[in-house]
């Protein structure tokens, strides 16, 4: 890395082996959401606008990742996880062509398109845990902050340019180049992976012969204070405090009577707000705190909770600009907690336990949200969302203080001057057994 930079020791760009990696997977990201968003034009297209359509093969894309995620982390644990990788990152370049030869040629159909996407769901379900675990072997421990922070600035870029991208190339040249694009973008992913330089100097030794247990993984999250906080926060956040794709589009169509292009500029804006936070946590020398995630998840319900309330337009706009800062910093000091304090060997194991709450939780809380916001308006969703993270994080910050301190009163050692007879005894000499 050039000296120009002058970035910390504990940054992670400056590691050559990460930032392949990293631009790797931006490139294979913007691609993917250029897939995702054109799939649901085809989708449309083929069944002459049918919404419960796409509706199905979004269920069926992410269906996998509920029923696999943590097969996900075992085979993620069992195998070498650059190979993994090199399988799954294949795969789903395949699916990609697939589609486009399929879409190219007139051939496709809806069944087509179902059982495609149940395919990419199964590839990201494993891929998923063994992406974000390959971090930890890449940078050493203090970049590992860093490196989690950059990898979620990567993701919003890549969720923020690819739609954007997907409507300008289906406009110029239809869906099918955009599938195959896609897949020409797992070039760049798979590149990366194979000139990576596998002896480096934090990389793990071969995984650990034996059994590779799914309860395992449940087992060391229980007894692990610090990968208990941060699991037990995100099921709930993730279930209902972050539901921005249900409650935005509820406020903006129903509370301020806007169009499409105006409900463009809110995601915009909260895509905007979680790369800048992302960008900047990338950046910061501390690494991440249990008392950060606690206090980062207060700010984050009061802030959602403000955003329900808010009366115009501009200032719902700038609140939410915040709102998506303060999101991406609670599930990335998560997501860096747990790769700090999990085991390596069961790393992957317990990050696919983290993801299947971020995400699992979601068709039971987005519902539940939508239903609270059509019997008492779409504000509601939010100020319930908000107000149950804020109430989360301030009982689990109170419990596990609690039990700190319990934890601490047991393991301290009983002072010697405790004993009647310690006055008596000489220094340096044994008590007599009684």
């Amino acid at each position: 890395m050039s000296t120009v930079f002058r970035l910390p020791a504990t940054h992670a760009l400056a590691v050559r082996n990460f930032r392949r990696y990293l631009l790797g997977q931006l490139v294979s990201n913007i691609g993917t959401w250029m897939q995702r968003a054109t799939q649901d034009l085809l989708v449309l297209h083929t069944t002459g606008n049918s919404g419960s359509a796409v509706g199905i093969v979004t269920a069926l894309q992410f269906l996998p990742q509920t029923l696999l995620g943590l097969t996900g982390g075992v085979l993620a644990d069992r195998y070498p996880k650059r190979r993994t990788l090199l399988l799954t990152q294949t795969a789903m370049a395949a699916q990609s062509l697939l589609l486009g030869l399929l879409t190219v040629t007139g051939a496709v159909n809806l069944l087509a398109v179902y059982a495609l996407a149940v395919a990419l769901g199964t590839a990201t379900a494993v891929d998923g845990p063994a992406r974000n675990a390959y971090i930890c072997e890449l940078v050493s421990r203090e970049r590992t902050a860093s490196a989690v922070s950059l990898n979620a600035a990567q993701f919003n870029v890549a969720r923020s340019v690819g739609p954007a991208l997907a409507g300008l190339a289906v406009a110029a040249f239809g869906t099918g180049p955009v599938f195959l694009l896609n897949a020409a973008s797992y070039l760049a992913v798979l590149y990366g992976l194979i000139t990576i330089r596998t002896d480096a100097p934090n990389a793990p030794a071969r995984p650990r012969a034996g059994p590779t247990r799914a309860r395992d993984a449940l087992r060391h999250i229980a007894t692990t204070p610090e990968l208990l906080l941060p699991i037990s926060l995100i099921a709930f956040v993730g279930t209902f405090g972050l539901n921005f794709q249900v409650t935005t589009s509820l406020v903006a169509v129903t509370v301020f009577h806007t169009g499409a292009a105006t409900f463009g500029c809110l995601s915009a804006a909260y895509a905007l707000g979680s790369l800048l936070g992302a960008i900047y946590w990338a950046n910061h020398p501390r690494p991440p705190t249990a008392r950060r995630l606690t206090s980062t998840t207060i700010g984050f319900g009061a802030l959602e909770v403000a955003l329900g309330l808010m009366p115009s337009y501009g200032s719902f706009l700038a609140l939410l600009f915040l709102t998506g800062c303060a999101a991406v910093t609670v599930t990335t000091t998560a997501n860096a907690l747990i790769q700090l304090h999990a085991d390596p060997h069961v790393r992957g194991r317990v990050l696919s336990v983290y993801f299947l709450v971020l995400l699992g939780g979601t068709p039971v809380g987005a519902p539940l949200v939508g239903l609270v916001s059509d019997t008492l308006g779409a504000r509601s969703g939010l100020i319930l969302g908000g107000f149950l993270s804020l109430v989360t994080a301030l009982v689990l910050c109170v419990s596990f203080a609690s039990r700190s301190r319990r934890r601490l009163r047991i393991t301290e050692p009983t002072p010697v001057t405790s004993s009647p007879f310690a006055s008596a005894q000489p220094k340096g000499e044994r008590q007599p057994d009684l």
